[in-house]
């Protein structure tokens, strides 16, 4: 019905009768006879509801089958003669399960670490090794087939599932033909014989391997990899064991199991020697007698006489456990390798491994001054259970020239012995050359040379300053272990192994000077001055200092900006220009005897404000000698010296009327006044020397422009101003705006004297709003006036447009003043001339007085207001008080 169901493709219906007729298989009386045609039935009934649970996507409800199923069944073994078909059965039930599991995952179905396919396929090859085992024990007994077949049949085939083939046709729980039976057995127990174990149990760790790898389960992978070389070991195949155990080994090393790793380079060991592979002979013997290994003593002294009689060219003895039959083909092929003549030299990467030798080298010191020897040390220690001798032992820097300074090598046939656990040092030293003065000099490599020219030669090479593959966790462990307990091993007199570090590179560096450099200035630099930095060398050498050159300047790494507006020179005469650099490099000072001392000035130009550091490089050449050797060494002194720029005054500029009312606008052809206030911020006094105007397009309204601030000293804080009368001449258009020109001050520090440059700071002017005016009027008068004193006043006139003007004029009346005039008058002045109006003005007070207003109206001229008329005109005049003849004559004396 479950069957007809699924051709239906009626699946639900299929499962259920899968279920119940699965059920109904293990209602059965089981017997050892019917045992097998049970289970039989019962893993295709599994297969197909596992497989339908998949297909409803409902992957617990598989599981939980597979593992009820399983349960059932995992005790029917049946016949105990026949043990190894009950193993053989339950690995195929893993197997396809796996197979299933793997399929549904393909189709969709997500897995997770804890369950995948991968834990069903090692399941499977645990039992196929299970059956490998019993088929060993159980089927030794026979060695002839028996005759007749009785696994063969008449029909060809059985007539059910799981039946006996000398079964057939017999109900009855008890066999029929005990004879016959023995003879079935026997005929199973044989042709388990000829089933290739190790292949089955290597595809399914293969297949193991790959779930285990795809879902990231490093530490299954690797020891199911591990299971897959003992495989191909057990089968011969000893190439692809000790392919995959090397492999694995690099993650046992890492993650520092010691136990799990001897084991695997046991194993290891019996491949190579099968092999009688020489290289990895050597290696795992090697690794074996390291600190990693957890074999016994006897155990270890074993193999390391193995491994110096492979060292001599001798055959080594056969390892434990080993297949007798390939032990003898491993000895004929081991006297092969002895007889070859060439290819006696190996050499092997210690970084990779854990060798029975270790190496620590390191640098006395991270630097040495070029006339200081180089200190190398190199530790060695031997952790095998006896001494150990070698042969050479050299050490490859970075610069190859100095490799023939750092070699041990016995003269004659002597060697060098390391005894077991305590550790050996070597020194080696050497004279750096001039030429690597700033270069680092590196270990490159390590190598000890075991064996001899006779037999067979190792080399033992470490990358670097030593190490090995445990040697990084071993150094963290060392330096927590020092700080917790302290420095209580420095009373022993042998090295401490886990306190020696590696230094794997030096620097050399110049010799030290011995020279004084100083610097004398006075900050801080004033913008665009030639700054003065005094410079003293002396010398404390005891020879000359042959080529003293000098660098002077803005230190190199500073802001991108300040090298175009920083200028260096020696010559403080002038200032210099843009083109000077910011840096002066190798300027040459000649010679400096013992004891003697120059002195120069380097002239600093500071564009921009803010800070600086400036750097001098003083650098001579002097003989020295070091073990010996007389070499000529390049000393230097450096000294730096930040300088702040600050601007030296502040200058404002500003328009005013000849009433000194600031202007928004000037008036074409109208005189006003440019004032000019400089205020020194500077914290030395200043003297300034001129000042200039340069006026492009305004005039001046004096003959002569003559400076007003002329060998003026400014102290911090104090300022100084001057007033230049101009006008703008007439044609100049309106309504436009007008650059002025620049103003220029020439100045320098005070204490700088006459040899001092003088520097011109140039201030721009600011632009100017013309506008034009139709009426000028200005007046005439006098600078004071005395009480009840006549005060003349005349008034101009003057028409600047191409119309005949007419102006109206009032004079409006003032309590101060008593007037003669014209009060009210109505005028014409023609295009271009002027008229003029006189006025006798009598003050009747004293002080300031406003003058009485003259009230302007134009006419023909409507945009032109009174207000702006009169603004030209002076408002208020000082007024005298009346006094004697005799107090006037003693003040004029005065």
């Amino acid at each position: 019905m479950a069957f007809l169901s699924e051709l239906k493709q009626d699946t639900q219906n299929a499962l259920k009768y899968y279920r119940a007729a699965y059920s109904l298989v293990h209602e059965l009386r089981a017997h050892e006879t019917n045992m097998l045609e049970i289970k039989t039935m019962a893993g295709f009934i599994n297969y197909k509801i596992c497989r339908l649970c998949f297909q409803h996507n409902t992957p617990l409800d598989a599981i939980a089958q597979f593992r009820k199923h399983i349960d059932l069944c995992k005790k029917k073994i049946g016949s105990a003669e026949l043990a190894f078909e009950h193993s053989a059965w339950m690995s195929k039930q893993f197997q396809s399960f796996g197979e299933l599991f793997d399929e549904a995952i393909k189709l969709g179905l997500t897995a997770i670490q804890t369950q995948n396919p991968g834990f069903y396929y090692q399941q499977a090859a645990c039992y196929s090794q299970d059956r490998k085992q019993m088929a060993q024990q159980l089927c030794q007994a026979g060695t002839t087939y028996p005759s007749p077949d009785p696994l063969d049949t008449q029909s060809g085939g059985l007539d059910f599932y799981g039946q006996r083939p000398w079964r057939q046709g017999h109900q009855s729980i008890d066999p029929t033909d005990p004879e016959k039976e023995k003879m079935g057995i026997l005929a199973l127990q044989i042709k388990e014989r000829d089933v290739p174990h190790s292949e089955l149990i290597i595809a399914l760790l293969s297949n193991a391997v790959a779930q285990f790898k795809k879902y990231k389960c490093p530490r299954m992978k690797s020891h199911l990899m591990v299971q897959m070389g003992e495989e191909y070991y057990h089968a011969k195949d000893y190439t692809k064991a000790l392919k995959l155990l090397d492999y694995v080994m690099c993650d046992y090393r890492t993650e520092r199991w010691w136990p799990l790793l001897t084991a695997i380079l046991t194993t290891a060991l019996r491949c190579a020697y099968l092999m009688a592979s020489v290289k990895d002979y050597i290696i795992y013997c090697m690794e074996l007698l390291g600190r990693a290994s957890t074999l016994k003593e006897e155990q270890k002294s074993r193999i390391e006489k193995n491994l110096f009689k492979v060292l001599m060219n001798k055959v080594p003895e056969a390892e434990a456990e080993c297949d007798p039959s390939s032990v003898s083909a491993a000895r004929s092929l081991w006297s092969d390798r002895m007889a070859l003549s060439g290819s006696n030299e190996l050499t092997v990467e210690m970084q990779d491994y854990i060798p029975f030798i270790q190496c620590k080298a390191r640098f006395q010191s991270p630097s040495f001054h070029v006339d200081q020897p180089i200190q190398l040390q190199v530790f060695l220690r031997a952790d095998c259970p006896h001494p150990v001798s070698f042969t050479k032992l050299s050490v490859s820097l970075s610069n190859q020239e100095y490799n023939q300074w750092c070699v041990v090598e016995p003269s004659g046939p002597e060697t060098r012995t390391l005894s077991p656990w305590k550790p050996e040092s070597y020194s080696f030293s050497f004279v750096a050359r001039t030429e690597d003065v700033g270069r680092k000099v590196e270990i490159t490599g390590v190598e000890v040379m075991l064996g001899s020219d006779g037999g067979r030669c190792v080399f033992l090479s470490w990358r670097g300053a030593g190490g090995d593959a445990a040697s990084t966790q071993e150094a963290l462990q060392a330096s927590r272990s020092s700080r917790r307990w302290g420095r209580g091993a420095e009373a022993r007199q042998e090295p401490d192994w886990d306190g020696v570090t590696l230094q794997h590179s030096t620097m050399i560096i110049s010799r030290v000077p011995k020279i004084s450099v100083q610097l004398s200035h006075q900050p801080p630099a004033l913008s665009n001055e030639m700054y003065r930095i005094g410079l003293t060398v002396q010398s404390q050498e005891d020879a000359v200092a042959r080529d003293v050159r000098l660098t002077a300047g803005l230190k190199p790494g500073q802001e991108a900006g300040l090298g175009q507006n920083t200028h260096v020179t020696l010559d403080g005469s002038a200032v210099c220009d843009d083109s000077a650099p910011a840096l002066l490099t190798e300027v040459p000072l000649g010679d400096l005897k013992p004891g003697e001392q120059l002195q120069t000035c380097v002239f600093v130009r500071c564009v921009s404000t803010g800070p600086r550091v400036f750097l001098f490089h003083v650098a001579y050449s002097i003989d020295t000698a070091v073990e010996g050797r007389r070499i000529v060494c390049r000393c230097h002194k450096d000294e730096t010296v930040a300088v702040e720029t600050v601007v030296p005054f502040d200058v404002s500029v500003k328009f005013v009327s000849t009433k000194f009312e600031p202007l928004e606008q000037v008036a074409v052809d109208v005189p006003f006044l440019l004032m000019t206030d400089v205020l020194s911020s500077s914290p030395w006094p200043l003297l300034l020397s001129s000042s200039q105007l340069q006026l492009l397009t305004v005039t001046s309204n004096t003959p002569q422009l003559q400076s007003q601030l002329q060998q003026v000293v400014l102290q911090t804080g104090e300022g100084a101003s001057e007033c230049f009368c101009l006008r703008v001449p007439p044609g100049a258009s309106s309504n436009s705006t007008m650059a002025t020109g620049q103003y220029i001050l020439s100045w320098r520090r005070k204490c700088y004297g006459s040899d001092g440059p003088l520097i011109q700071t140039t201030v721009p002017l600011p632009h100017v709003v013309l506008e034009s005016v139709p009426l000028y009027i200005y007046a005439d008068l006098p600078s004071f006036g005395r009480v009840r004193e006549s005060l003349p006043v005349r008034y101009h006139i003057e028409n600047r447009t191409a119309q005949l003007q007419e102006v109206e004029i009032a004079v409006d009346p003032s309590d101060a003043f008593m007037f003669s005039g014209l009060k009210q008058v109505r005028l014409r002045v023609l295009p271009g001339t002027e008229q003029a109006l006189l006025y006798n003005f009598y003050p009747l007070m004293a002080g300031y007085q406003t003058l009485p207003q003259l009230s302007l109206s134009l006419p023909h001229c409507p945009t032109a207001s009174g207000t702006a008329l009169r603004r030209f005109l002076p408002q208020r005049i000082f007024v005298k008080p009346q006094g004697r003849q005799a107090d006037d004559a003693s003040i004029a004396a005065a």
